[in-house]
């Protein structure tokens, strides 16, 4: 529910801060005193539209803001509106365009009267109730709904146009062949080939470099004679034993190292065709990255994929004709689910219209007549009509021209559903009524006001006896200037706006006598 509410510089209002409770809460005061105002502090709060003119004289800008509290959710919004440019919008004190705070600000409060946010004024949420109304089950029908969308999402990935599918397969053939055709020996093959290469292209260099070493350590005077010379010497010396084994050693590990270039050596042939061979191995290999990776291991990652793909457009007859026999069952489902669905819709149709009509009966509308129209099958296409006198025709709820027939018929509607959102604002909802069409109209709201945070623009003291709060909207000049003024009253203080609502006098004995007695059903409602 909407908790609290501040307003600076929206029309008469200069500066305020209300605090809201639940049930109905009845906004009061002269004609003109800013009420409207505060209605409309709610609209531009649910992204109502934003017209400079509503900024006070003398202001730069006026600003919105309240505070809702759902279950254990709170959310701040808030709407400024410059006096020149466009306004700003705010959920949770972060920037947000105007449509992201309508559509937060619709989920919490809904409209009624002269403004255009009645949720129950569109299409889906019409057909939504009645849903709800007639506890119609749509399971099965979003279930085949959402299995067609899958075969056909499947059928379109198949390519259903033929001569696409033929050049689709033949650009797969060409790459799938292009890949294969070089037989990539692993994702490591160029690495391998880089160091065959190297090692070919260097091969008379390497060689002699090889046959230098070899001469340093094998020639006649080389370093092994020399090793062999400096481990004879100290041979028979006891001191230097350690010494001498290990010159041994050293002598020994550096033969190995001559016998192992010796062999590398060897092994090293100038083969200039190999060498051709490994170049344009690996150019082939780098146009392969150039056309489909940009490593072997992605090229080969490709071949994967598009081999999967072209082997499912090459069965795509077989692939088509199951996906088309599994639509036709599918569609044949759809068909019986929507005639079963229509006509759950079109039984609790009448049974809605009848519920609300009643209402409508109760609240000054004695001949208004409500029908709930319902399409074809599945009846997704559902319009609530209304024909508000005798000789008046049908018309959907979005053409009803009067704001209290509007504003009472959402009542009525309201009376029979029990849907979110959590606050339901009516303003203009007793407009031409009066008498025991007043009070039923108070009675409804107070009733709704049980399920709902429920805050009502009236002029009936019948209405505005039956709340659970009432705050009073005033105006006063000073200096030339006009402010609005809000006070929540109680006590005595009740008892004389009351008696003001009925004759326009707050100190009238009879009036407020009057006023206590309204009063005093207020709480044999509750």
């Amino acid at each position: 529910m909407l908790t609290e509410l501040h307003i600076e510089d929206l029309g008469v209002i200069a500066n305020l801060d209300l605090v809201l409770g639940a049930g109905l809460t009845a906004l009061t005061g002269e004609t003109g005193a800013g009420k409207t105002m505060l209605v409309e502090a709610i609209n531009l709060l649910v992204g109502g539209r934003a017209d400079a003119t509503i900024v006070r004289p003398g202001a730069n800008e006026a600003r919105v803001e309240g505070r809702f509290v759902v279950d254990d959710d709170e959310y701040v919004l808030a709407r400024v509106v410059p006096r020149e440019g466009r306004s700003r919008a705010y959920v949770n004190g972060r920037l947000a365009t105007v449509a992201t705070l309508a559509e937060v600000g619709g989920a919490l409060v809904d409209l009624h009267g002269q403004h255009a946010h009645q949720s129950l004024l569109g299409t889906a949420t019409q057909r939504s109730a009645l849903d709800h109304f007639g506890s119609i089950d749509l399971t099965a029908l979003r279930a085949v709904r959402a299995r067609l969308t899958e075969i056909d999402a499947a059928l379109a990935a198949l390519g259903g146009d033929s001569r696409a599918r033929a050049r689709e397969i033949d650009l797969l053939r060409f790459q799938v062949d292009d890949i294969e055709a070089a037989r990539i020996t692993g994702p490591g093959e160029e690495g391998e080939l880089d160091t065959l290469e190297d090692v070919l292209a260097d091969a008379v260099a390497h060689r002699e470099s090889a046959a230098a070493v070899l001469s340093t350590l094998c020639d006649d005077d080389g370093l092994l004679d020399k090793l062999g010379s400096a481990v004879s010497a100290l041979a028979a010396r006891g001191p230097f034993v350690n010494v001498s084994d290990r010159l041994r050693s050293i002598a020994a590990d550096m033969g190995d190292v001559a016998s192992e270039l010796r062999d590398a050596a060897e092994g090293i042939d100038e083969d200039p065709q190999r060498l051709v061979e490994i170049r344009e191995r690996r150019q082939l290999l780098r146009d392969l990255r150039r056309k489909y990776g940009d490593t072997l291991a992605e090229v080969l990652e490709f071949h994967a994929d598009i081999s999967a793909r072209l082997e499912e457009l090459v069965g795509y007859d077989d692939r088509a004709n199951a996906l088309d026999r599994a639509r036709t069952a599918a569609l044949a489902d759809e068909a019986a689910t929507s005639a079963a669905v229509g006509a759950a819709r079109r039984a609790c149709a009448p049974l809605l219209a009848e519920a609300v009509q009643r209402h409508l009966h109760e609240l000054a509308m004695p001949h208004a007549t409500l029908e709930v129209h319902v399409g074809d099958d599945p009846g997704d296409d559902v319009t609530f009509l209304l024909a508000a006198n005798p000789g008046s025709p049908l018309l959907a709820l979005t053409r009803v021209a009067s704001g209290g027939e509007l504003a009472r018929s959402m009542l009525a509607l309201r009376m029979v559903l029990s849907e979110d959102p959590s606050t339901l604002v009516f303003d203009e909802v007793d407009a031409g009524v009066g008498g025991s069409a007043a009070v039923a109209v108070g009675r409804a709201l107070a009733h709704l006001g049980d399920r709902h945070q429920v805050l009502v623009v009236t002029h009936l003291a019948q209405v505005a006896a039956l709340a659970c709060a009432q705050i009073v909207v005033s105006k006063h000049i000073d200096d030339g200037n006009t402010f609005a003024a809000v006070e929540a009253v109680d006590g005595d203080r009740r008892v004389d706006e009351i008696a003001r609502m009925l004759s326009g006098m707050e100190h009238s004995r009879s009036a407020r006598d009057h006023a206590i007695d309204l009063l005093g059903q207020r709480h044999l409602q509750a």
